[in-house]
Order: structure tokens, then sequence, then C-alpha cells
């Protein structure tokens, strides 16, 4: 979805951001909520702890199936912790929210906290801009017209022609695309922030986690769970993201759209109460995680209500649906980008 007359309007409104800031400042809904993440952290690393014991005393069953597949779902729950901390939210201090990240990402689910940050803040930055966010840049799908257009070989062209049918399959795959990912950036000589300490607790990861699986497990046992683990991590975590942009309007990179507009026109809410704010760690609130990146996740629904009103004023469009509309649209996107290689294939078959 394109909408280049958006592109061109709005661009000196740089102080309509400025007032929506100053009411969740005097709301208070940038302050630190430090018990609030004591006990979130506190709860998911028991979780994660408890699950990894269950899987030691459970040994050589194939019940253990079910536990990769609890385990895979709390890897996720962890990440979140993660992207909180990479975002500045815990803590006032940056080495204090990178720990947090660290810990997060390359030791306990084995994933680089200095590449996911990198991408992630260049997404912020342009959200849907192509050539600038990454999230929607050249890969297994095709997010825009010119990524449809350039795509060749007939292994490309079926996968892109399907790719809403194959959306969900191939989420499975995820958790290992961003492990191997993890592994590229973290042998890259040139990485110097952290990069130490990244491998190191990166290395301890993969180590603990093979030995603790095949010493505890026969090896077809142990690659079943590993499967599994890795296949509903990947699910979980592509299905927690898609609903944020897919199938929200994309911009050139010369777009001049001032910040507000650049935030809210690209992103979508998902709508749900209290289940839907913990299955997707407050990721369902993508409104306003863009406009406020540092704000605490648990300040956020609050600041939706602040927000909306303000979007309303200003006639911006806001954007918020239910959890399976979410899906829905993300899916139409792809399905429709896919439809003139469908018809191509049609005509010459």
């Amino acid at each position: 979805m394109s909408l280049p007359l958006l592109a061109t309007r709005g661009v000196t409104r740089g102080s309509d951001f400025a007032e929506l800031r100053r009411q969740i400042a005097a709301a208070r809904l940038l302050d630190r909520r430090y018990w609030h993440y004591a006990v979130r952290m506190s709860v998911t690393v028991l979780a994660y702890a408890g699950v990894w014991w269950g899987v030691s005393m459970l040994g050589a069953s194939w019940f253990q199936l079910l536990l990769a597949a609890a385990l895979g779902a709390l890897f996720t729950q962890v990440a979140f912790l993660g992207h909180d901390g990479g975002h500045q939210q815990v803590f006032r201090s940056r080495r204090g929210n990178d720990l947090i990240g660290i810990i997060a990402g390359d030791l306990m689910t084995g994933l680089s906290y200095g590449w996911w940050l990198d991408k992630h803040n260049r997404h912020h930055a342009k959200p849907n801009h192509e050539g600038l966010d990454p999230d929607i840049g050249e890969g297994v799908l095709a997010f825009t017209t010119g990524q449809v257009a350039a795509r060749t070989g007939a292994v490309g062209r079926f996968i892109t022609a399907h790719q809403a049918w194959l959306f969900f399959p191939l989420l499975t795959l995820e958790g290992l695309n961003l492990h191997v990912a993890s592994v590229r950036e973290l042998l890259r000589p040139d990485r110097t922030r952290y990069r130490r300490l990244e491998l190191t607790l990166f290395s301890v990861h993969v180590v603990g986690y093979l030995v603790g699986v095949f010493v505890l497990m026969p090896p077809v046992m142990g690659l079943a769970f590993i499967a599994v683990h890795q296949a509903v991590f990947g699910l979980y975590m592509g299905c927690s993201f898609a609903p944020n942009h897919k199938g929200m309007p994309t911009f050139g990179p010369e777009s001049k759209l001032d910040f507000l507009r650049r935030q809210v026109l690209t992103s979508r809410n998902v709508r749900g109460g209290w289940a839907v704010d913990q299955l997707l760690g407050g990721l369902n609130y993508q409104v306003e995680h863009h406009l406020f990146p540092s704000m605490p996740r648990p300040c956020l629904r609050r600041a939706q209500r602040i927000v909306r009103a303000y979007c309303g004023e200003q006639d911006v469009p806001y954007t918020e649906v239910g959890l399976v509309a979410s899906y829905r649209a993300a899916l139409r996107h792809l399905h429709d980008l896919g439809a003139p290689l469908r018809h191509s294939a049609a005509s010459t078959g």
C-alpha cells in the first residue's frame, strides 16, 4: 500500500509531536517503572528456569516435545524483555538497559543484541520506507512492488506468488534465521561495542543448549526437541511483529513526512485487552511505541487514550483492529503483491 499524496503533506508541522510529548510527559508516562520490571523479569526468569528444570527431570521421554513448545514461547517472552532493554525502557542508564538486552538476547535466547539493536533502530527511524527500513528489505518474502518485479528464478517467483499461504509455515524457520544472522554479526571483526561480552555469552548459550539437549535425550529425540522449540519460537516471534506494519502504507526514501505522521501512518495497533498485552509483549500498542520508544511497557495502554485523541484532533489516521483482523490485513497485502506473478504463471501455464 502506498500513499504518495500523504508523503507531501504536513511537512512543516514538526511542532505537532512536541505538543503531544508535553501531554505524555505531564501524565508522567515516561517515568521508569522499576517495580513492574522487577516482577516481570523475576516471573519470566523463574518460568524459563522452571522449564529447563522440567527438561532435565523428564529425561528421555517424548513428552519433552511439550516442554520444547513451552520453551519456544518463553524464549519469545525473554526476547520481549530484551526489546524493552534495547529501547531503554527499564533503567535510566544505557549500560543497565544494554545489560538486560545482552543477557536476554545473547545468553538466554541465542540472539545477538548488537545486531538486533542496529537493525531495529533503523526500522524505527524510517518504518515502512523502501530502501531504509530493513524490516521490508530484500528477503524470502516480498513487501514492495519493486521486490516482486525483481524476483527471478522459478522457486523465488513461486514463493512470492503464494507468499500469503506460505507466510506462517515460513515463520517456523525464523528462529533459525535469527540465530544465523547473529552468528554472522558476531564474527565480524569490525564489531567493537560489547563484541567480546556478546561472543562469550552467546557461546555459553549455544554450548549449554546443545550439550543439555543431547546429554538428556537420544539424538533423534534431541533433534525433534530442537525442531519443535525453534519452530514455536520463530512462529511466535513472527506473529508478534507481523501485525504491526505489514499492509500499512509504504513510502519512498525521499518522502518528507514529519515525525508524528511518519510513525502513526505506518503503524497498526491491535486491540484485545490484558491478554493480548501479555501475548504480544506490549507490541500491540505499536503506534504509541513508535512515537515513544523509551516509554515503559506498562504505560502504553494509558498513553493510547492520549495519542488516539490527539491524532483525531490533528486529522491523522489512527489504525487499530482486532488480532485476527491484523493478520488478515497483513496476509491480504502479501497476497495482493503476489498477484502479478500468479497471473503470469497462469497465462504461461
